[in-house]
């Protein structure tokens, strides 16, 4: 079934608010602002895993229905200080749900900005706003107020509910953002707090009988290319990357208690740390600090079993291997960046784990090319996951024969809706998402990551993958990290240079830089190397942990 169309929705009742101040039955905002029909990637939901009724709510299945199975007293958080069982989390987010309806009169359709560390009570937000009829604005903690400003003016956001110690950036945005009405903080003894509000409050909430094609999530792009974009997803599309990614490559069962380091505010942590658990009953270790040895401690000690993180943690974890028991781990999911083949060797080598590599995007939600067990190729990203089809095409977006260098572009269950932005007009294109990477499919339907299409590098007429380089580096015992970009060269063009990260022990100086070059040179074709080498005490990153090349670009 190819989806083009909406469907019909009928007006929903209010609730929990007075007569003498009357609201609108739905807050339209969003669903106005979905670009025009031509616009849109053809959604493909033909394939079994991802028929939904067309009335639903993805919070009864994420987790409603694990308490009316008479599975309430299951863990579905684990923190280093508590736990909380699927019943206190259920009866939690009905409690919020009606302060957000009764108290703070949102009404279906409403922007909710949540803002706090991976805690259970932020996780419960989340799924209160949904369950309640409105739509979640998920937001790193480390953004400032600046950046806070622009997603409240970009999706008109009415209510926000925030950790207290999150609040000065907070407010500090509020002062200029008029139509943002209703805070309110947790983690306070405040009588105007959260947890005061919910005293008292019925642990029973009716979930708003949405559509499947509600809006129910806005999540901004984390910003690796400057100006974050709003990207809009459905309630079937939460489901969507359960059942797809996660129960068909991933497979976790009910007793895994899944890891990571990716914040909730970002799709990939959203998934892995939240939707992929409670999809399937199981539970997550939450950690508010979640650096690579944090991590590895955390590992240790509560015996996670799978592990989400980006490529860069997953070599720093292999690093750990010997100083902390990460045996626990069966598998280990890698996305956010490209996955450099020695990070896969030596994370298979020091941890015991086949690491999934995946690709997927804000755009898209999550994963949607991969591969797993014995279907794993070093260095290859994968195949599309089951219900995805993808291919790769030229600039004018002809497809191109395997082996061909080009574009990658892919359709499913999922896509890109942009808020009210024009550069939807470059994501998709003919009803293809076109995620910015350039890749290689093998004649096998493999598709091989080359560079984001900006990083490809173009010197003498030769182009020049940054990654690829990177791959090169990273062999050589002196590289904990690194980021290869092109450099502006009167001669060449472009002249290939890297950023690096020396681990302990090496020297910065003039004889390594010659060794690195040698290095790549024997590693790769010759004219790849790096004919500049700048050594950095550290890479810029987002606070998802993907490197910013472009700041290195810029510099």
């Amino acid at each position: 079934m190819i989806v083009h169309e909406l469907a019909h929705h009928p007006t929903p009742r209010t609730r929990g608010r007075s007569a003498a101040a009357p609201q609108p039955a739905v807050d339209s905002f969003a669903r106005d602002r979905l670009p025009p029909r031509p616009e849109w990637p053809e959604l493909d939901l033909s394939h079994p895993a991802y028929r939904y009724p067309a009335r639903l709510n993805c919070v009864g299945e994420f987790l409603d229905r694990w308490v009316e199975a008479g599975a309430g007293e299951r863990f579905a958080f684990v923190t280093p200080t508590e736990r909380w069982s699927y019943r206190r989390l259920f009866e939690t987010v009905n409690r919020i749900a009606r302060v957000l309806v009764e108290n703070l009169g949102l009404v279906p359709g409403n922007r909710v900005l949540l803002r706090a560390p991976n805690t259970p009570l932020m996780v419960a937000a989340y799924l209160a706003v949904i369950k309640a009829g409105g739509i979640a604005v998920g937001t790193m903690p480390l953004l400032r107020a600046t950046e806070l400003r622009k997603i409240v003016a970009k999706a008109e956001i009415s209510h926000a509910l925030c950790d207290l110690r999150l609040k000065e950036e907070l407010e500090r945005a509020r002062a200029e953002a008029p139509v943002l009405r209703q805070v309110v903080y947790w983690g306070g003894a405040a009588g105007d707090g959260l947890e005061a509000r919910m005293a008292g409050k019925p642990a029973h909430f009716e979930a708003h009988q949405s559509a499947a094609d509600d809006i129910c999530l806005i999540a901004f792009t984390s910003g690796t290319t400057g100006e974050p974009k709003g990207t809009m997803h459905f309630h079937r599309d939460m489901l969507a990357i359960c059942d797809g990614f996660s129960r068909q490559l991933l497979r976790p069962t009910a007793d895994d208690l899944f890891c990571g380091s990716p914040p909730l505010a970002f799709t990939f942590g959203l998934g892995g740390l939240a939707l992929f658990p409670l999809r399937e009953g199981a539970a997550s270790l939450l950690l508010e600090q979640a650096g690579p040895a944090q991590l590895a401690e955390a590992i240790a000690r509560h015996r996670p079993t799978i592990c989400f993180t980006a490529p860069t943690a997953w070599r720093a974890l292999g690093g750990l291997a010997g100083q902390h028991d990460l045996s626990s781990l069966r598998k280990g999911v890698s996305a956010g960046e490209h996955l450099p083949k020695a990070t896969w060797e030596l994370v298979t080598e020091r941890l015991g784990i086949e690491l999934i590599d995946g690709i997927g995007a804000t755009e898209m939600l999550h994963i949607f090319i991969a591969a797993a067990g014995a279907e794993v190729r070093p260095g290859a990203t994968g195949k599309p996951v089951p219900g995805y089809r993808a291919k790769v095409v030229d600039s004018k977006g002809r497809d191109v024969p395997p082996g061909t260098v080009g574009r990658l572009a892919v359709q499913g269950p999922t896509g890109c809706r942009y808020l009210a932005d024009p550069r939807q007009r470059d994501y998709v294109r003919n009803g293809w998402n076109l995620t910015g990477d350039t890749f290689v499919m093998d004649r096998d339907g493999y598709f091989w990551f080359q560079a984001r299409a900006d990083d490809m590098i173009v010197s003498s007429g030769y182009n020049i993958a940054g990654p690829e380089v990177e791959n090169a580096l990273l062999t050589h015992p002196a590289v904990a990290e690194c980021a290869v970009v092109g450099t502006p060269d009167a001669e060449r063009g472009q002249i290939v240079k890297a950023h690096v990260v020396l681990r302990a022990g090496f020297a910065a100086d003039d004889a390594l830089i010659k060794a690195l070059q040698d290095h790549v040179k024997q590693t790769i074709a010759p004219y790849k190397y790096p004919r500049a080498i700048e050594f950095r005490a550290q890479l810029p990153k987002t606070a998802t942990g993907k490197l910013q090349r472009f700041r290195l670009r810029q510099a």
